[in-house]
């Protein structure tokens, strides 16, 4: 019945649908693995709301000040328990992951301070952040407030490059910042472990340093989180992972107290931190979201690992193969041409559930260095929890996939986009 219906509604070849089942077939074991880090994270977050004593109070939202909100600072904690940390920062004044990792910058660093990217070049967006790219000159940039900014590239397999990193940690050297996903580079996403041999390796030498993790799309991916490893702060946006979905916008930091009452200060002012920001009506999708995470990371996950084996046998390079342990939910492809790149992010558009009908171009989207191409047929606007698809339009025309709110609607979206490419 529903290859009939695939089939008349969207136009979708035989051999198209009979490449997923095949591609499924091969990834039975695969999808266990998922589902048991999923039952983990599931449990660990149920327990952090049992031990708050999460309520219908909790749940109602502020307005004004928002001063003495009971579930704001009631997430707070959930956050730093799910999190191991001692303090955590959740708020919906974040417009999206790279401002709260923004926040993160200005509140730790004071002019004259050094902040060192110790795993390559930092997502398109931060190069504007830190004053890496030219233009971005006068525009309170880090560097236009005296903080300058280095990047130790990684090597070619895509690793750390330990030798180049310690010769980097100056005196100077205030902040140490990870990404722990790829970002638009043709590398794997760094996983827990390799985070937590960095972090030692850096602590080593440096013991004041603060260790601080882009930590976007990364979160339940693993059993542990890079702040239960040794990073002092953590950070990403509430529309990836941990907003489940339901978290309508905001951001999260967590990590040593001392440092997210610094952070607070730069959010809102000194001397008033956190102790502010109405909540209005984000509480209950905030705490409903947390708690929906793990199982939405787990629909993304399968989602990814189906497309990477379609396209694996496809004859496609991917990064990682299908077979390979993941360290967060995106899914990288190299398909060879514009052409191709475009194609299969419309088809991905034409399978999701808002705005289907729109037919995505690559256009200069504002922070970014060349022309991108989104699809994002998504409930929240660039919610990339949601299946979607986006690309720089540049070597080696890699499109970058994640998400995926259900696994069955994913594999809709999957089928236009390797319909439209094959």
């Amino acid at each position: 019945m529903i290859e009939k219906l695939l089939q008349e509604t969207y136009n979708i070849r035989p051999e198209t649908i009979a490449l997923m089942r095949r591609a499924e077939a091969d990834l039975t074991e695969r999808f266990s693995r998922f589902s048991q880090t999923a039952a983990y994270h599931q449990a660990k977050i149920l327990a952090a709301f049992h031990r708050e004593g999460v309520s219908e109070r909790h749940l109602l939202g502020t307005n004004g000040y928002g001063y003495d909100d009971a579930g704001r600072e009631a997430l707070d904690r959930i956050y730093a328990s799910v999190f191991g940390t001692e303090a955590a920062l959740v708020r919906q004044q974040f417009v999206s992951g790279t401002h709260a990792l923004a926040a993160c910058f200005f509140g730790l660093l004071r002019p004259g301070d050094t902040l060192l990217f110790a795993t390559g070049t930092p997502y398109d967006t931060l190069e504007e952040v830190a004053g890496l790219r030219k233009g971005a000159e006068d525009s309170g940039s880090l560097a236009d407030w005296g903080v300058h900014a280095r990047v130790v590239d990684l090597q070619e397999d895509g690793t750390p490059d330990y030798e180049a990193i310690a010769a980097a940690l100056d005196n100077s050297v205030k902040v140490v910042a990870m990404q722990r996903s790829r970002g638009y580079a043709w590398r794997n996403s760094l996983s827990v472990a390799e985070l937590s041999r960095l972090i030692a390796f850096i602590k080593e030498r440096r013991p004041d340093v603060i260790v601080m993790v882009d930590n976007c799309y990364g979160e339940f991916v693993e059993e542990k989180e890079p702040t239960e490893v040794g990073a002092d702060v953590a950070a990403g946006s509430l529309i990836k992972n941990p907003g489940g979905g339901l978290a309508p916008t905001g951001g999260y930091i967590v990590g040593k107290r001392e440092l997210i009452d610094k952070i607070a200060c730069r959010l809102t002012a000194p001397g008033i931190g956190g102790e502010v920001g109405a909540t209005l009506q984000v509480n209950r999708p905030f705490f409903q979201g947390l708690f929906m995470a793990p199982h939405t990371v787990l629909q993304s996950l399968k989602a990814a690992a189906l497309a990477a084996r379609m396209l694996e046998l496809s004859g496609f390079c991917v990064s990682p193969g299908s077979g390979e342990e993941r360290t967060d939910i995106i899914q990288a492809v190299k398909l060879g041409n514009a052409e191709k790149v475009c194609a299969f992010c419309q088809g991905i558009q034409k399978g999701s559930p808002i705005d289907s009908n729109v037919r995505p171009e690559p256009w200069d989207m504002p922070g970014y260095e060349s022309p991108v191409i989104m699809a994002a047929g998504t409930f929240i606007s660039g919610a990339s929890i949601e299946i979607s698809a986006d690309a720089p339009i540049r070597e080696p025309y890699a499109v970058y996939l994640q998400g995926g709110l259900t696994y069955e609607s994913a594999q809709v979206a999957l089928l236009c986009a390797m319909d439209n490419i094959l």
